[in-house]
């Protein structure tokens, strides 16, 4: 006797996912130079039962390294046999970035400001309208893994469309320590997602070309929390600490050129006019002191002694301005 199931047939490129299937997906997108077939691998978790269908994709930046772990774990605990509607994972939507541990595809373009890209364009262009296409367009919500950018560290954080009540409900649901309110940025996966009417959660956590065991794992529980908020999944979590939202966020910058001592650290909360770092010469003499111009808790840092005039030292999360749930005015 036949299985009986009420969820759809996934098409990813030529390959179809039956429910109750969970398969990979190697999705040729171009040739290298070479002449040898560049594929993104995707994973695709196809539940017995209809739900909704999520994307969870990582390493847009291809030094970013977090998140492909965490989709390696998530991957490891879902059952298609279990699973309400879908998922559809991409490890690693910049292959050819990862291959030289660059943030960057060989010719220097940004993936992530390349979205919604075209079939005509360039490498990173196409790159970007397959994954919307093969990937996006299935999809109801995205949560699109990051790390800091390079010489910088970030701690767990979302950043969202707060305004939306359907993205405050899963960032809520995701339970990072901070979700911060953040305007979509020109070609971003996110805003591309967004304006084809996609909820998507973008997660930063640690620091890129490194994996971050604490940033992993806040990473993996909260996408498994996700899942769960969505009625995916049914499994047992951690007890989650409520997500702080936060309207507003500055990076403390140096005045000077010089060697910088960061006197805060990750977490740290500072009041307004405290110093967070001090900048001095090769001797060591004449340090220059950098203040706090904002309260709030210590949300990223830069790795790099070795600073330049304008060069971001510490980024502060405000803990004052409008109350954390009351919309913000729209950006122009």
């Amino acid at each position: 006797m036949a299985e009986i199931h009420d969820n759809a047939p996934i098409t990813v490129g030529h390959v179809t996912v039956e429910p109750g299937r969970k398969q990979k997906i190697e999705l040729p997108f171009g040739e290298a130079v070479t002449g040898a077939t560049e594929s993104l691998p995707v994973a695709v978790i196809n539940g017995r039962s209809s739900g909704p269908v999520v994307w969870l994709s990582a390493a847009i930046h291809g030094d970013e390294l977090n998140g492909i772990q965490i989709i390696r774990r998530v991957l490891k605990d879902l059952d298609a046999k279990s699973v309400r509607g879908a998922v559809i994972a991409v490890p690693l939507v910049n292959p050819l970035g990862f291959i030289i541990g660059s943030r960057y595809l060989p010719d220097r373009r940004d993936l992530n400001r390349s979205f919604p890209g075209s079939r005509r364009g360039s490498s990173a262009s196409r790159l970007a309208h397959m994954f919307m296409t093969q990937i996006v367009e299935h999809c109801s919500v995205g949560v699109d893994l990051h790390t800091a950018t390079n010489h910088r560290i970030n701690v767990p954080q979302i950043r969202a469309d707060t305004d939306d009540p359907k993205t405050l409900k899963l960032a809520r649901a995701f339970a990072a320590p901070f979700t911060i309110h953040a305007r979509l940025r020109d070609g971003s996966l996110r805003q591309a997602a967004t304006e084809a009417k996609k909820t998507v959660l973008l997660y930063e956590a640690g620091q890129a070309h490194r994996f971050d065991e604490n940033c992993i794992d806040a990473g993996y529980i909260g996408v498994m929390r996700v899942l769960r908020s969505m009625k995916m999944i049914d499994v047992r979590l951690p007890r989650a600490i409520p997500t702080r939202v936060v309207r507003r966020t500055r990076w403390m910058r140096a005045r000077r050129g010089g060697i910088v001592e960061l006197v805060v650290d990750l977490g740290d909360v500072v009041e307004i006019g405290e110093p967070v770092a001090y900048i001095s010469d090769a001797f060591g003499s004449r340090p220059t002191q950098v203040k706090a111009t904002q309260s709030g808790w210590v949300i990223a840092k830069t790795l790099r002694p070795l600073v330049n005039p304008g060069d971001a030292l510490v980024h502060i999360a405000s803990r004052t301005g409008p109350d954390r749930d009351e919309p913000a005015e729209r950006r122009r």
